[in-house]
């Protein structure tokens, strides 16, 4: 499988400033597997460490912070060869090893020649305890599952990509593109991006086996739940999990305590919800009273909706039948539009650095489902998963903060098309909405000075 972070690895491995890498992402989302295929195709050899299965190798890091000790022990005891610059160091499952990640500091600061990168589950988890890494001594990078880009090169569709690559006019896209594309769309929907699920259904045409799988991997994270320090908090976490269909099945989609439980309230089940958030299990988007600059700023912290980390495993969560993929639309409007919003938000995280928000008010009601900063400007973003569609909330946005507004953007199931200032983008585009603002930005300008 071809995975674009490949390209990020390699930027990192020339990098004059490298240092070493911790690679995070969730469990099964595939960090070993690619750290491996990079060591094979870009390095002399690989050294893989694996601290879960061979324990005894966290004492070498105890008795000294001598790197070059710690190195000859490793490779006395694994008999792997390790030679600065063309061996790559893979330490995986290193989230309960303190002294390993500390050492990290003294590879950057006494042997930089040497390239390591660390993997682990649960890292968000270990990291956010504010002893536990050696702050700017490290470079981080994030794996997520599977975009739907990646999914279309599993399924052997680069005639697809390519065609998608070469866009670079907002105009709408010919039937022959667009029908299978939103074929395909659908059934990212069923798999969802983790590397397992997308096997199972692009190489078998398995059904049953991609079910399985993804079960399996819920299965995987419903057990280190139980990995909390604080085991009370172990039902909290699994019921705020299982409440994440429910809550957004709902029309405003905004996180009720009372749905996880009744009676429920935000102090008992915070340091639960933040696990999740810290394990980036979940996304937590904040609502925005204003599209100010810093959005931090205009955050209001009492009111957040909450995502899954993959369309396919909410879909499985919920227990939607992948024979919904077969019926028109239904897979893009079930449980009001959920799996649409958990897609659209899953590749808008990975596009820009700041994390979306959302906007409401109340009286009269009017929501915009997503906020996105790039650059200096912020762009309201509706979420549609039908075809001719109307934004009244778009609408009502532009007139309250028309001098912010530069472009409005709407996914749904219409063609791409530039109308004024709303960009409408096809659903299977998501992954290029930054590129497709730039087009649609400049093609305003010259329209202006027209």
């Amino acid at each position: 499988m071809e995975r674009l972070i490949l390209q990020k690895l390699q930027d990192w491995k020339n990098s004059p400033y490298r240092k070493p890498l911790i690679l995070k992402g969730v469990r099964q989302v595939g960090k070993t597997w690619i750290l491996k295929e990079f060591g094979k195709q870009y390095y002399e050899n690989t050294a893989y460490f694996n601290f879960d299965e061979n324990e005894e190798y966290k004492q070498f890091f105890e008795t000294t912070k001598d790197v070059d000790r710690i190195l000859q022990n490793l490779m006395l005891a694994s008999g792997q060869k390790i030679m600065p610059e063309k061996t790559l160091i893979i330490f995986d499952e290193i989230q309960d090893c303190p002294k390993v990640i500390n050492s990290l500091k003294y590879f950057c600061e006494n042997a930089p020649q040497y390239h390591i990168a660390c993997a682990g589950s649960l890292l968000g988890i270990a990291l956010a305890k504010p002893s536990s890494f050696p702050v700017g001594k490290v470079n981080f990078m994030q794996i997520d599952p599977m975009n739907f880009k990646e999914f279309l090169l599993a399924n052997k569709n680069e005639n697809l990509v390519e065609y998608l690559v070469t866009i670079n006019t907002i105009e709408p896209i010919p039937d022959a593109f667009f029908n299978p594309l939103y074929e395909k769309l659908k059934m990212y929907y069923v798999t969802g991006g983790m590397p397992e699920s997308v096997k199972m259904w692009t190489e078998a045409r398995d059904v049953e086996a991609m079910q399985e799988a993804l079960s399996g991997i819920i299965n995987a994270y419903e057990r280190d739940f139980a990995k909390h320090p604080n085991i009370s908090e172990f039902p909290k976490i699994s019921m705020i999990w299982k409440s994440i269909p429910s809550q957004l099945a709902r029309e405003n989609k905004k996180f009720i305590y009372k749905v996880v439980k009744e009676g429920a309230r935000a102090r008992e089940y915070e340091d639960a919800l933040q696990w999740l958030v810290d394990a980036r299990l979940v996304h937590k988007i904040y609502r925005s009273t204003a599209p100010g600059m810093p959005v931090s700023a205009y955050d209001d912290l009492s009111s957040f909706k909450i995502y899954l980390v993959d369309v396919g495993l909410l879909r499985r969560l919920a227990q939607l039948a992948p024979t919904a993929f077969g019926e028109g639309n239904r897979l893009f409007t079930e449980f009001k539009g959920a799996l649409t919003e958990n897609f659209v938000l899953q590749t808008l995280i990975t596009q820009f650095e700041v994390t979306p928000r959302y906007w409401s008010q109340t009286n009269p009601p009017y929501e915009v489902d997503f906020l996105i900063q790039r650059e200096n400007d912020i762009f309201p973003v509706e979420v549609k998963s039908e075809a001719n569609t109307t934004s009244k909330s778009l609408k009502k946005f532009k007139e309250l903060f028309s001098d912010k507004v530069k472009l409005r953007i709407r996914f749904s199931l219409d063609n791409l098309k530039l109308d004024d200032d709303m960009l409408n983008i096809p659903l299977f585009m998501a992954d290029y909405t930054d590129k497709l603002i730039r087009l649609a930005l400049r093609q305003r300008n010259k329209s202006h000075y027209k």
